[in-house]
């Protein structure tokens, strides 16, 4: 089993190729963007959009499998009518989330074949897995869910919705097992004869300790973007005072699974950093601007410049030793700068700049972090405000509640783009750069003009799922059993 080695040429036009057409601001106003450009722009808006529905499935399915499970053990019937209500919302969710994912894999093979020739016997093994098991395992189950309703026993149902809810999450691991493996190549070796990579040890692929880290994170920010969505819903019922004790007790669900999750997850993510450190660390220099080594390094909260241009930015706020935290969970850490990880990529792969877009890096950064510590005081008030027995009739915090449905989407694209803007210019980390994995007989009308038609597609697709999801969000709960009308009595003359 070998560690990443570079396929990529080494000449030095090819690899300005890889940084140029990386970053169309690099280059010149007037030259037309290149195929790579535009073939980027796309996967990034459909990968985006596609992200926004992946976090709320699985967190929403587990939400709701408790909801249910809740039910089946105490009988409360709210807690029945709970179950169905965001049942509904995770169904609309799923519907279009299901869309939008097929084109990410026809993407593959449309403007990056030259990616999938090259590393398709690894790429491929888990997104085959995820699609002949983890999918129809979701799919499957979701079905007898939706249709199994007052038609199958209780504990077969109860089964159903948590099976729903370990596909959604088994689906997630196989993917995110295959883009650790661009981030931090392992459990290959070269085939002599096709020269491509060649997969030799799944068990590396599957343990591998971006996956691990990455994994766990992405499941922990589902689980809370779910809860601030529940949250957000529920408020917003409690504001109209409907349902009252029934949507009291969805938000307090959400709330008591949020704040320990969000606490949770930020201890991962700053694990998963500190991972990427010793893997990338051109990701983590890039996301603190930090261009020269530091030991030990201060953390700004706050900078101005410091971009590709500006290697001398201005701290407004420095924390002191924040950063060696951070990075290397030493207090005195040594964080390696931009200007000596991009010599050392010099020696080791050719000529050329290496350094990925800083400004992206920077404020995806902060914009993570900073959302996360936003929903974890959110979550920290409205606990208070249930233990001081306020939390139905508290109009300030059941008003910022709702409205806080935006802060997990821009936390979570923020840390898409973190991830996947920090690997530039390489696709495959020390494989593959971005430039070389496009399409060469694809031509830029064929890519424009696909780019059209998909941004259509999907601003169709997210207007009805607005629609949709505001629809049932905002409905009433339907009666409970003991609240439906009873039969009319028989007229005295027919008896």
């Amino acid at each position: 089993m070998h560690e990443a080695r570079p396929h990529a040429s080494r000449a030095s036009s090819g690899v300005e190729l890889g940084i140029h057409t990386a970053y169309p601001g690099l280059r010149g106003d007037t030259e037309a963007m290149s195929n790579v450009d535009l073939a980027r722009i796309q996967f990034a808006m459909t990968s985006i959009y596609h992200f926004l529905f992946v976090p709320v499935t699985i967190g929403l399915a587990f939400l709701t499998a408790i909801l249910q499970t809740v039910w089946h053990r105490r009988g409360n019937d709210e807690y029945r009518r709970l179950t169905r209500f965001f049942g509904t919302l995770l169904v609309i969710n799923i519907a279009v989330g299901v869309v939008t994912g097929l084109v990410q894999e026809f993407q593959f093979g449309m403007n990056w074949s030259a990616y999938s020739r090259l590393v398709g016997d690894v790429f491929g093994a888990p997104l085959a897995m995820e699609g002949l098991a983890a999918f129809f395992l979701e799919a499957t189950f979701l079905g007898v869910w939706i249709f199994g309703w007052d038609r199958l026993p209780r504990r077969i149902h109860l089964a159903a919705i948590w099976a729903v809810a370990v596909g959604a999450s088994l689906s997630a691991a196989f993917i995110l097992a295959a883009n650790s493996w661009m981030q931090h190549p392992v459990g290959y070796t070269n085939n002599a004869t096709t020269g491509r990579p060649q997969l030799n040890d799944i068990w590396a692929v599957m343990t591998n300790p971006v996956f691990l880290w990455g994994y766990t994170h992405v499941l922990l920010a589902a689980l809370a973007t779910a809860c601030v969505v529940m949250l957000a819903v529920s408020a917003w019922q409690l504001r109209r005072g409907r349902h009252r004790q029934v949507f009291a007790r969805s938000a307090k669900l959400s709330l008591v699974v949020l704040a320990p999750t969000m606490i949770l997850a930020m201890f991962v993510g700053s694990e998963l950093g500190v991972v990427e450190a010793r893997y990338q660390p051109m990701k983590i220099a890039a996301a603190e601007a930090q261009w020269e080594t530091c030991q030990p390094c201060s953390f700004s909260v706050f900078q101005i410049g410091g971009g590709n241009n500006d290697q001398t930015p201005t701290k407004i706020i420095a924390l002191p030793h924040l950063l060696s935290l951070l990075a290397t969970n030493h207090w005195n850490g040594q964080v390696v700068g931009l200007n000596e990880v991009n010599a050392q990529y010099q020696q080791q792969y050719g000529p050329g700049n290496y350094v990925p877009n800083v400004f992206i890096q920077y404020w995806s950064m902060r914009l993570m972090a900073y959302t996360a510590v936003l929903i974890l005081l959110l979550s920290l008030w409205g606990l208070w405000q249930m233990r001081r027995g306020k939390l139905e009739t508290s109009r300030r915090f059941l008003w910022l509640a709702t409205w806080a449905v935006f802060l997990p989407i821009i936390m979570n694209t923020a840390g898409w783009m973190l991830t996947e803007s920090g690997r530039q210019p390489w696709l495959v980390q020390g494989i593959m750069k971005t430039a070389d994995g496009v399409s060469p007989s694809v031509g830029t009308s064929a890519i424009v003009v696909s780019l059209i038609v998909f941004f259509l597609l999907y601003l169709v697709l997210a207007i009805v799922d607005v629609v949709l999801m505001m629809r049932y969000a905002r409905r009433e709960l339907p009666p409970a059993p003991t609240e439906e009308a009873a039969e009319p009595p028989i007229p005295a003359a027919i008896q």
